[in-house]
């Protein structure tokens, strides 16, 4: 890991941690400035007081450790208890911003590693040629949303990832059901009768078929939802091909779901 950032990296990140709409507050700011022991340049427009504190404590220190921990307490998802809606828009930003110095902020709140987009338009090429070939394989409009430069520039990973939760957005707002991952598909998939059915279940093939999608979307939270909460994002390597086909596999999970229809239940 480098030690310093530069100039331009540090504008970049107090730009997203000081976003006008979606960053931090000002009370939160100064909150975060003393509890990182930075000199606080006072209540000035929120990136640049940002930006000063990074930029006076990087060059007096000679190292960006108390800028990683800016970033490790503004970030943890405690602070967004209150305001859950505030911490994923952020986070993207954020992320944006950490591609060009080789680090990512996880859906956990922690800083890890990988590897550094170069330029703009690198990451904005990935997203649209990830996006074109997806809309000639007929992808689900619910899961080009997710084609963005900011989410691909790091390799794709975090594209796939948030399809993924996309999946189980959309089964909690059918159901009404506040869970997550494999007790989400056992509660809203599975059962007699399910809560969402892909079929009519009037056969045993049909039954069958609602067995088989529940563990494919089992499956496929198992793969992208509980591993990467505890391994290192340099274990899980994403290829554009890798990309490509796991969204399509997202994008038929949720052509089924908006094909289901909910069981009467007894």
């Amino acid at each position: 890991m480098k030690p310093l950032f530069s100039q331009a990296e540090l504008e970049a990140i107090a730009g997203a941690l000081g976003d006008t709409d979606i960053g931090l507050k000002g009370a939160e700011i100064e909150l975060l400035i003393a509890t990182c022991g930075m000199t606080d340049p006072g209540p000035i427009t929120k990136r640049t007081r940002i930006y000063n504190a990074f930029a006076d404590s990087q060059n007096q220190r000679r190292d960006r450790t108390r800028i990683l921990g800016f970033i490790r307490h503004a970030m943890k998802p405690a602070r967004y208890i209150r305001q859950p809606e505030r911490f994923e828009p952020m986070r993207t930003k954020l992320n944006f911003a950490l591609a060009f110095a080789g680090l990512v902020v996880t859906e956990a709140g922690a800083l890890e590693s990988v590897p550094v987009a170069t330029t703009l338009t690198e990451a904005q090429r990935r997203a649209n040629e990830l996006r074109c070939d997806l809309e000639t394989r007929g992808a689900h409009a619910d899961v080009l949303v997710f084609c963005r430069a900011e989410l691909v520039a790091d390799d794709y990973f975090h594209a796939v990832q948030e399809a993924v939760k996309s999946v189980a957005a959309k089964m909690r707002a059918k159901t009404g059901l506040t869970d997550d991952g494999a007790t989400l598909v056992g509660r809203a998939l599975c059962g007699t009768p399910p809560m969402i059915a892909i079929n009519p279940l009037s056969s045993e093939s049909e039954r069958g078929e609602q067995r088989g999608f529940a563990n494919l979307v089992k499956g496929t939270f198992g793969m992208f939802r509980n591993p990467t909460a505890h391994e290192p994002r340099i274990h899980w390597p994403m290829s554009k091909g890798d990309a490509q086909d796991l969204l399509t596999l997202v994008s038929l999970i949720h052509r089924r779901l908006d094909a289901s229809h909910m069981p009467a239940r007894g």
